[in-house]
Formats: structure tokens, C-alpha cells, sequence
């Protein structure tokens, strides 16, 4: 309990002393500032909110809006400004690349088998209904409306 207490009248007294910081110079110099220093500068606007906003000048509201909700910390932006072309770019080149390797897949690729053709699928077909193939549900049932075997074009 006794180390408690000596560590909020630490904390008090470092808040004290740390140099106040302009409420309008907050955020070009909260990235400079100590962890001890934001404590400092939390504590000040949270008493300096309690008393009437009205009251209150617009440096003050903007350095605790930016204290609450600045683009610090968790909300620290994942990319610099101006790299979504460079991600743009990237991305298109991934994709340029992916085309061109299809083109040249295919083109080394060995035809499609005999059994892909439109023939031979309606000749598969034929052949499910002469044999009577899956009456319940497949391409001989009463209420079948597919195509079947045929997948061609």
C-alpha cells in the first residue's frame, strides 16, 4: 500500500514538473514527447475540461480531441501517405505478370481431351438414356431439365 501511494506522489510530482507544452503546439509535438510528458499533458486537459467548454478555446478542444482520438498509437496509420500508388502499382504488375504467364501456359498446353468435344457429350448422353442411367434424379427421371453430359459449347 505504502509503495502505491509513493508511486502516485511520484507520478504527481513528474507530472509537475514536466515542461507544459502549448495546447495548440500538441500535436506536431506529441511523436517527440515522453511517455512521462503525455501523462502530463492527459492530466492538464482533464482538468482543464472540467471546467465549463463553453469557456474553453479551440486549441484546447483540438488538442484533446487529438489526444483522445490522434493518429497515435493504435490508430498510427499502417501506410505513409501517397503509397497507395505504389501499391496500386505493385498490384498491377502481379497481375500483368499472372496474364502473361496464362498466355504462355496455354499456349504451350496440350489440347483438351476427345472427350471435352460437343459430340462426344451428346453421344454420352445418348448413351445415359438408352441405359436408363440414374431414374430418379439424373438425365432419364420425368422432370429433368439439364443439359446432361454436355458441358461444351
Amino acid at each position: 500500500m505504502a509503495t502505491l501511494a509513493a508511486d502516485v506522489r511520484s507520478a504527481s510530482a513528474a507530472a509537475s514538473k514536466a515542461p507544459r507544452v502549448p495546447f495548440a503546439e500538441i500535436p506536431q509535438k506529441w511523436r517527440s514527447m515522453s511517455s512521462e510528458e503525455h501523462r502530463a499533458v492527459r492530466k492538464e486537459i482533464e482538468e482543464t475540461m472540467k471546467t465549463d467548454w463553453k469557456l474553453l478555446g479551440d486549441d484546447v478542444k483540438r488538442a484533446a480531441y487529438y489526444v483522445s482520438f490522434g493518429p497515435h498509437g493504435a490508430r498510427t496509420p499502417v501506410s505513409a501517405p501517397g503509397e497507395g500508388k505504389k501499391i496500386l502499382l505493385g498490384v498491377a504488375i502481379c497481375l500483368g505478370i499472372a496474364g502473361v504467364l496464362q498466355v504462355a501456359i496455354n499456349m504451350i498446353a496440350p489440347p483438351a481431351p476427345r472427350t471435352m468435344t460437343s459430340e462426344w457429350q451428346k453421344a454420352s448422353n445418348e448413351r445415359a438414356l438408352e441405359q436408363k442411367m440414374n431414374p430418379i434424379t439424373g438425365i432419364t427421371s420425368e422432370d429433368y431439365k439439364g443439359k446432361g453430359f454436355v458441358q461444351s459449347k
